[in-house]
């Protein structure tokens, strides 16, 4: 690679006038620039040096590989003279810009609150989807299984305070997430939150009917009449307090010092926002927060299904401009007042969603015959989109095509529309696919399956028809494949540099490495901190960050070892490197370790990846274990099959 040419290429496309700062981590360029409507992007997506483009987060993205990023990075800064910064900064430059956008910003600051809440949210919404099945009549007979074994009952109940305490205590886990947002302490967030729930408190469920009823209690604060009212299900409040608290709290940071810093800001930080959120702040709040739901209920409720259908039409589009983030928020009110809602209509919609567009990704995988990489691809991304998560599916078969996307969209559309009809809604969280049906009532989950089903086909069928047609057919030989035993192939061992459980690169978060932009390869959620070489071969590349390394081993496999994602950002805290630049190591040699628990700390994920960058080097680039095996490190985890290989000499289980 000519890496000034490439770097004088991308300047071009990028338009000098157009970069508002630059950065680079192990594989990416990372741009903010002014416009990316003035990008160039069909000249990017021609350049044979890059490996793809994408737009996340504020940042314009180019995948260049590990070992030419850095280098390329030079020699556009020195072209373009755009101002340096590290990944970090490059965020909050990209956060900055994004003020002249309050929707996207909004959404973002949901998101960093919402996303961390997710495990604790459907972990509730699935163990309430368990005790729906237990309690619920209809289901296996006019009794509900409680009744007709009474012996369950005790387990049932249970199972019911397990996935009541989630949404129950929902203020103290959004204390502390959206305290950590703003930048205050999680744990006075916690603290906040906690005294919005207080036993003593008329419970947040029951505060319409005390105030109807006249039984509100309240405060008398020099003849102002203050509500002791709680906040249980609420969110805008919480989020509101942890904005006034975290503010407060860098306030008193900043102009106390030292022991009396230490001792009374914690307290002036509390004190101060308590009697804010009781008075004004929580009041308000509800009222803009109970609005929100009954307007969403009043959509639904004046155009029913017509609006379904409407919404389900672009629900995958707004998956990609990243405004889904938002939903958690909306849907964990609506199930907060459930009661009033009748449930959360944005699940099934959502459900029908990924069926489509997992299945016109199936669609993808029969017309990709002779494209043996596509139709890997295509068929782990497709269960993944099954299963709710369609990031993989969409960026990576989808929208590469077009219309399989834009089929989908319709489909989706139409089942949506049917979910209309049946009136479904879901009494908890849960996967948005095909197993949704557990987060909704029995009796209604034939009309479920029906709408899912009617996605399925639509976008099934009419991607296959049309494709047949339009879609151009290609012979790219590089594979992904599970069903290859290792002992009948002939090819070149890559073991796995660290101990854990393996995971299907399409299942990754992160569309660089799960669409195979960067190349084929495995990720490992490990179990252990130490990071090994796979094989034996030089240290290509040896991260100041200490968070990836990129090695050439002896027989010409070329090696990206990422731990974490986004971990470029902690600039090296969390991580210790054993190798430099050039070392020549021996496979099992240690090359670094990690604190996994700075990183989760930090909001970072520890999924390790383990890349071959140069796979279109190759005939196949093989997994040998199936996604969920418990691997040690030395295990071979990868099989790289070389051209000269003959198709005969891979025995296929």
């Amino acid at each position: 690679m000519n890496h000034k040419e490439v770097a004088k290429r991308i300047a071009e496309a990028v338009n000098t006038d157009n970069i508002i700062a630059a950065a680079h981590c192990a594989t990416r360029l990372r741009l903010v620039v002014k416009n990316v409507k003035d990008i160039d992007q069909e000249a990017l997506d021609n350049d044979p040096d890059l490996k793809g483009t994408f737009n996340a987060n504020g940042q314009y993205q180019i995948i260049v590989g590990p070992g030419d990023v850095n280098r390329v990075y030079d020699e556009f800064v020195k072209i373009t003279g755009a101002k340096q910064a590290t990944p970090d900064d490059l965020k909050k430059i990209a956060a900055e810009s994004g003020k002249n956008n309050p929707v996207m910003a909004l959404i973002k600051v949901l998101s960093d609150i919402f996303v961390p809440l997710i495990p604790a949210l459907v972990a509730g919404g699935l163990l309430m989807a368990l005790n729906n099945i237990l309690t619920g009549e209809g289901m296996f007979g006019a009794k509900s299984l409680v009744q007709m074994y009474p012996q369950i009952t005790g387990m049932a109940e249970m199972v019911n305070l397990m996935a009541s305490a989630p949404f129950a205590f929902l203020p103290i886990l959004i204390g502390i997430t959206a305290t950590r947002r703003f930048g205050g302490s999680e744990i006075l967030g916690a603290a906040a939150g906690m005294m919005l729930v207080m036993p003593s408190l008329i419970n947040g469920y029951s505060v319409a009917e005390a105030v109807a009823t006249g039984k509100m209690p309240t405060w008398d604060l020099f003849g102002l009449h203050v509500a002791q009212a709680g906040y249980q299900g609420q969110v805008l409040p919480v989020i509101g307090v942890a904005f006034i608290l975290a503010n407060l709290e860098k306030f008193f940071h900043k102009h106390l010092k030292g022991a009396v810093d230490f001792t009374f800001t914690p307290m002036f930080s509390i004190l101060i926002t308590g009697f804010l959120t009781f008075i004004v702040v929580g009041p308000v709040l509800r009222i803009v927060s109970n609005g929100i739901t009954d307007g969403l209920t009043w959509l639904v409720t004046t155009f029913g299904f017509i609006g379904y259908g409407v919404f389900g039409s672009f629900y995958s589009a707004i998956v990609i401009t990243g405004l889904h983030q938002s939903f958690p928020a909306i849907e964990t009110q609506l199930l907060a007042d459930i009661a009033k809602t009748g449930g959360d209509f944005i699940f099934p919609i959502a459900a029908a969603s990924n069926v489509a567009q997992g299945a016109a990704t199936f669609a993808i995988y029969f017309l990709s015959k002779g494209d043996e990489k596509m139709r890997a691809l295509s068929s782990s991304s497709g269960v993944s989109a099954m299963l709710g998560i369609t990031e993989p599916a969409m960026f990576g078969v989808n929208l590469k095509y077009k219309f399989p996307f834009f089929i989908a969209l319709g489909a989706a559309g139409i089942s949506s529309l049917v979910m209309g009809l049946f009136q479904i809604m879901s009494v908890s969280l849960g996967p948005a696919g095909l197993i949704g049906f557990i987060a909704i009532p029995a009796n209604k989950w034939i009309g479920f399956f029906i709408s899912v089903i009617i996605s399925f086909v639509i976008a099934f069928v009419v991607t296959y028809v049309y494709g047949k047609a339009h879609m151009p057919q290609t012979n790219h030989l590089n594979t992904v494949s599970n069903d290859v035993v290792l002992e009948d192939v002939d090819g070149l061992a890559v073991d796995a540099p660290v101990s854990g459980t393996t995971i299907n690169l399409s299942q990754v978060n992160d569309e660089v490495f799960s669409s195979g932009m960067m190349g084929d390869g495995i990720a490992i959620e490990p179990n252990d901190n130490v990071v090994y070489a796979p094989a034996d071969g030089e240290i290509t590349v040896a991260y100041e960050t200490k968070h990836a390394y990129g090695m050439t081993t002896v027989d010409g496999l070329e090696i990206l070892i990422h731990i974490g994602l986004d971990t470029v950002n902690m600039e090296g805290k969390g991580f210790e490197s054993f190798v430099k630049q050039g070392q020549t190591v021996s496979k099992g040699d240690k090359l670094g370790s990690f604190d996994p628990e700075q990183i989760k700390a930090a909001g970072y994920p520890v999924t390790t990846m383990l890349i071959i960058t140069n796979t279109a080097n190759f005939d196949k680039i093989i997994e040998n274990q199936v996604s969920g095996t418990a691997i040690k490190q030395g295990d071979t985890v990868l099989t790289a099959v070389p051209q000269t290989q003959p198709e005969s000499a891979i025995a296929e289980g």
